[in-house]
């Protein structure tokens, strides 16, 4: 949502397709063989060398076959991806699904993707391909709308998979290839008849591989074609040992690359080299800090320069409508990790990249409760390839098992704005393993592991978390740790039932972090107290505690505590009814929750909207809101599973929209919400539509266009004589029925209508034949 809710890891937001940046050559053959595929098999899988088109191609088809899939095509990077763990909830990441408790993501993606049309491109699977080969056979057998199409070195090898094989270019597409890109190097200088005889023999020599032809079209800059052909000829001589015989695709291709890597200065071969720690795309300063100093004497002046260099030699591309981010292939990284094994400084380079992220995730840390925290998302966001890299390289390294154990605990706030608390679980449960003995670190991880067992209605982690966390604080001395745990604990104790002693606790920790000035504790208390209370209906004190948590975040800059402190005062406006000042103060928190994109505090803003439209009887409204909200966190995926009074009210709203809108209308508008983006949902809820934007209009009403009657027969005959003034016990000798059934009948009939008073019935039109006489 915002400028941020809904990526993915590191992913492009929602899975879009890329725009081609250079022109597309060739592969007529390969893209026709793909369409009647993919129209054939559910499962195809492009498989190729390194460097031979494999992604190129397989957009080129995604986009083509795009019209085929009602629910649209989703692309999934996995280079940058090394754990097997993390395929599902990266997946899951694209397709924006949120946490859900008590199911893992593949569960998640599994209930989403059943009654939907959609392609999924895997792109890069050869080093995963175990976790994609499962991930595909379950989702294929679970989702029968689901197709996929994979790019790998090698097939998936699971049941039903049709491999197309992705063969160089062939040779008049090679040579058009290199001549467009020569052309784009020289200032569009075509090539000559003489030319073309040395482009041929380059052709046959770099064998058709599109990677090998686009390298050695730079080179054009710095030497004529014919001293090029010849100094390849010599190079591929001396890897054969001059003789003659043919390489291996494979070698061809290192073989270019090697050549690529010879024609560079020794700054940029080194540069080259420490480029390939970063899994993802990075920026100039990231690339600075990690890749100067050391072996080589790599200065900061001197890393730009090399970094030009590369970037004009198409070893490095830039990225973005600035270009001020940069990325390697993933062939070129790879060659450049096995340049980098063999230098003396590897290690200290990851050591840089390690502490470059550690420094980011520091800062977010810090600036979690000021105005930089919306910054800090989203630069975290937009690094997360990387801090999971980091994160990997703590795991598996001797000593460092506690610095990547308190680099995972302190992006609690990023983890669950993202919506992937699983990853961050992952992690936090990863590095504990290793880190034993008692210290302040270990604390903190128990009790952010404990904090997201609550923001997931997993009860059984919080009640197991907590207290270890508590103990291990009162052990190591660390304040905050103690106060804190003991917040959640007292609010256990509340929801365990014994709630004087529970919330005589918690509001002694809240004073403690009051006179300690702890603004995040402050923050959290005041509005996770709020909302327990508020559904305990001790509703006055849940609203003075907004307040207070309000006033103490004005004017601080920060939107992610706000954002959930406004949306839990909405909740409970609405629940002692004030639905007016409930809806402004449900905008503003799905506002503020949007700068970060929160997901958590998102869907529970909308659902408070939701709740509102149906007051309003706006019931198509309140239909797209409820699906957005119940996608987005599956009720009890979130704090409201926990609580009673928010889930009674969210099951009469759901009857009472259904009553309104007939079952089909209402399946229809709930499944356009719950397939509507981040920015779609905050667009229409900004415009105040009854419909949103570019959803087909499904109006309530039969196939005559007749507006459809939620009440029975009988039903309007009570509503009629409600609204003539009697009471349910002169209704019920009316029409000679008990009195409960009458009360039964009245309580139907304010849920269908959405109203919470027998004094807003209003008469119905009466059908033929029936009379109140």
């Amino acid at each position: 949502m915002g400028a941020g809710m809904g990526y993915g890891f590191g992913q492009r937001r929602g899975g879009q397709l890329p725009v081609e940046l250079t022109s597309f050559v060739g592969r007529t053959g390969e893209l026709a063989a793909l369409h009647a595929e993919l129209a054939r098999s559910r499962l195809v899988t492009l498989v190729g060398p390194g460097g031979v088109g494999k992604s190129r191609t397989a957009l080129r088809a995604a986009r083509a076959v795009t019209d085929r899939f009602a629910d649209g095509v989703r692309l999934v990077e996995l280079s940058a991806l090394h754990d097997p763990e993390l395929v599902p909830p990266t997946l899951a990441g694209v397709l924006e699904l949120p946490e859900q408790s008590g199911m893992t993501p593949l569960d998640a993606i599994v209930e989403h993707l059943r009654g939907r049309r959609m392609l999924i491109v895997l792109d890069t699977c050869e080093h995963l391909v175990d976790a994609c080969a499962m991930l595909c056979d379950v989702l294929l057998r679970e989702a029968p709308g689901l197709s996929v199409l994979a790019t790998s070195r090698q097939p998936l090898d699971v049941p039903g998979e049709r491999s197309l094989p992705v063969a160089p270019l062939a040779r008049a597409d090679a040579v058009d290839l290199f001549t467009q890109r020569a052309a784009a190097v020289t200032g569009g200088r075509a090539l000559d008849g003489a030319d073309r005889e040395h482009a041929l023999a380059l052709v046959d020599r770099l064998d058709g591989i599109p990677l090998a032809l686009e390298l050695a079209a730079v080179r054009l800059r710095a030497v004529p074609l014919s001293e090029l052909v010849a100094r390849l000829d010599r190079h591929c001589e001396v890897l054969t040992g001059g003789r003659r015989t043919a390489l291996t695709r494979h070698q061809t291709l290192r073989a270019a690359i090697d050549w690529s890597y010879d024609l560079c200065t020794p700054q940029e071969q080194l540069l080259w080299a420490r480029l390939s720690v970063f899994a993802g795309s990075f920026g100039l300063t990231a690339a600075e800090r990690v890749c100067a100093g050391g072996a080589g004497d790599l200065g900061g002046e001197e890393v730009v320069e090399a970094l030009i260099g590369l970037v004009d030699k198409s070893v490095v591309q830039r990225l973005g409508e600035d270009g001020g981010r940069y990325r390697l292939l993933d062939t070129i990284r790879e060659y450049g990790a096995g340049r980098l094994a063999k230098t003396e400084d590897a290690e200290a380079v990851r050591r840089r990249h390690f502490a470059h992220y550690e420094e980011l995730v520091g800062r977010f840390w810090d600036g979690l409760v000021g105005p930089a925290q919306v910054p800090l998302h989203h630069a975290v966001r937009a690094e997360i390839a990387d801090v999971r890299a980091a994160l990997e390289y703590g795991c598996a390294t001797e000593g460092r098992a506690v610095d990547a154990l308190w680099l995972a605990t302190r992006l609690g706030a990023y983890w669950r704005a993202a919506g992937t608390l699983s990853e961050g679980r992952y992690w936090i449960d990863k590095g504990l393993g290793p880190v034993q003995q008692d210290s302040p670190v270990r604390a903190w991880a128990l009790f952010m592991t404990g904090v997201f067992g609550v923001w997931t209605a997993d009860l059984e982690t919080a009640l197991d978390r907590f207290p270890r966390a508590l103990d291990l604080a009162r052990r190591v001395g660390e304040s905050r740790v103690e106060l804190f745990s003991e917040g959640y604990l007292a609010a256990m104790t509340v929801l365990g039932g014994a709630v004087e002693e529970g919330m005589a606790a918690l509001d002694a920790v809240r004073a403690r972090m009051v006179a300690a000035d702890d603004a995040l504790g402050i923050g959290v208390v005041h509005y996770e107290g709020a909302l327990l209370y508020g559904a305990l209906g001790f509703t006055d004190r849940a609203l003075e505690w907004c307040e207070s948590g309000l006033a103490y975040l004005e004017g601080r800059g920060e939107r992610q505590l706000y954002g959930s402190t406004l949306t839990v005062q909405g909740v409970i406006l609405w629940l002692v009814g004030r639905p007016e000042e409930s809806a402004v103060a449900l905008r503003r928190g799905l506002e503020a929750a949007s700068e970060i994109g929160e997901v958590l505090v998102a869907a529970l803003a909308t659902l408070g909207l939701a709740w509102h439209a149906a007051g309003q009887q706006r019931y198509v409204r309140a239909c797209w809101l409820l699906g957005y909200a119940e996608h987005a966190r599956r009720l009890g995926g979130d704090p409201v599973g926990m609580l009673p009074r928010l889930l009674e009210e969210q099951e009469a709203q759901q009857r009472a929209v259904r009553a309104a809108l007939g079952d089909e209308p209402y399946e229809r508008w709930r499944e356009a919400g719950a397939r509507m983006s981040g920015r779609e949902l905050l667009d229409a809820v900004g415009a105040d539509a009854d419909e949103p934007p570019g959803v087909p209009a499904v109006r309530p009403g039969t196939a005559d266009g007749r507006p459809v009657d939620p009440l029975t027969r009988r039903e309007r005959e009570v509503a009629a004589l409600v609204t003539r003034g009697l009471s349910n016990r002169e209704i019920a000798e009316r029409l000679v029925i008990s009195k409960r059934t009458v009360d039964a009948h009245v309580e139907h009939i304010l849920a269908k209508l959405g109203i919470t008073s027998r004094t807003e019935i209003l008469a119905p039109a009466q059908p033929e034949g029936t009379s109140t006489a």
